[in-house]
């Protein structure tokens, strides 16, 4: 899997375009349509998949899905279970805390997980916001550390970390 991050927006949020060969899914749309646009190039993209609904993770949602008559993904449509769309083959991880719309897309085979603004190197998303829950958070962050401290960590802002390292800042 090849991993291209994007950086959109004033807040400058991670969008991320994932690809197996010649398809790829778009993770968080924030904003710079054309620049995403421009970044898929010949790609085909066949899904995009939403981490939580704030608008620094959307702005451009709406016009990309429209131009690929793709699906969208989210907390609405997918449960915590395995999935497959394509070539790809990951696991939905609700992880609410943050915003309650939050989830992590992990991709088991690859080691790698995409958190949104649930986690961030060095630290862990705001729970002062409208839609987030300090309480949920730390069932979020519970839950996430069950996993192999191997695991590549791509955050909704900022640089990739891994969960190893991050343990040992979380609950």
């Amino acid at each position: 899997m090849i991993v291209k991050t994007v950086k959109v927006g004033f807040l400058e949020t991670n969008c991320y375009i994932i690809s197996i060969a010649n398809e790829c899914l778009i993770i968080d749309p924030g904003a710079d349509y054309d620049k995403i646009i421009q970044e898929i190039g010949s790609l085909k993209p066949i899904g995009i998949i939403i981490t939580h609904y704030h608008f620094d993770h959307v702005g451009a949602l709406e016009k990309i899905e429209n131009k690929y008559n793709i699906p969208v993904y989210d907390i609405n449509n997918l449960e915590e279970k395995e999935y497959t769309i394509g070539k790809f083959k990951f696991n939905v991880i609700y992880t609410k805390g943050h915003h309650n719309t939050c989830i992590t897309i992990y991709f088991k085979d690859e080691k790698k997980m995409f958190v949104g603004d649930f986690i961030f190197k060095d630290g862990i998303g705001r729970t002062d916001l409208a839609g987030a829950d300090e309480e949920e958070m730390i069932k979020s962050l519970n839950k996430i550390k069950k996993y192999p401290d191997d695991i590549t960590i791509y955050p909704g802002h900022g640089d990739t970390t891994n969960l190893g390292y991050e343990n040992k800042y979380i609950c």
